[in-house]
């Protein structure tokens, strides 16, 4: 069975494949399918992005189209940057936006925070299915590491024994992450659909 990425990123489209491909879906990006679009993620939640995505694939597929969105929410912020982790405050580069978060909790005793990914698959007749992942911790008061990107130098999980995502080897998050814990939501459910 062929099932189509919403997404052209090759990292993305590595992972789901070594995911989905053992359990006989043939995965490809949009691209290879000869979609071209970039949709704009004008949602108010990551189940809506995720949606949005999706969607827009799978009406120029008719098949089986998986999209994820997924950002860091930080309590003390009121759950800012969420669905603007990519772009948050517009700044340019990780780095920056890193410093913007570590710069606004400065001097606030409140440091939790959560990272979140939702996963929305779309099977052929159009039903959509979603699956959550949520990843509990707090922010740094630096950053640290140079493994993983975005804002694993400043996230420390509760299950890293204080250390920071990029602190800790790739593989730790890849199987504690709030993708991980959604991806394996999801692939319960289609166990369970016998695919």
């Amino acid at each position: 069975m062929e099932l189509t990425v919403a997404s052209n990123n090759r990292g993305k489209l590595a992972e789901y494949r070594e995911i989905l491909e053992p359990l006989g879906f043939t995965v490809f990006s949009q691209s290879e399918k000869g979609i071209r679009i970039d949709v704009e993620e004008n949602g108010t939640t990551f189940e809506e992005n995720a949606l949005l995505k999706a969607k827009a694939v799978h009406q120029r597929t008719g098949g089986w189209v998986i999209s994820d969105d997924s950002g860091l929410m930080v309590s003390a912020l009121g759950g800012e940057p969420g669905i603007y982790s990519a772009r948050y405050l517009g700044l340019e580069t990780e780095h920056e936006r890193r410093q913007a978060i570590l710069s606004a909790l400065c001097g606030k005793s409140d440091r939790s925070a959560r990272f979140v990914c939702c996963i929305c698959l779309v099977d052929p007749e159009g039903k959509e299915h979603f699956f959550k992942g949520i990843w509990e911790g707090t922010i740094a008061m630096e950053a640290s590491g140079a493994n993983g990107f975005g804002y694993d130098p400043i996230f420390i999980s509760v299950d890293s024994d204080g250390h920071t995502t990029a602190s800790l080897p790739i593989s730790f998050k890849e199987t504690h992450s709030h993708r991980a814990r959604a991806v394996s939501a999801l692939l319960a459910f289609l166990k369970n659909e016998n695919l």
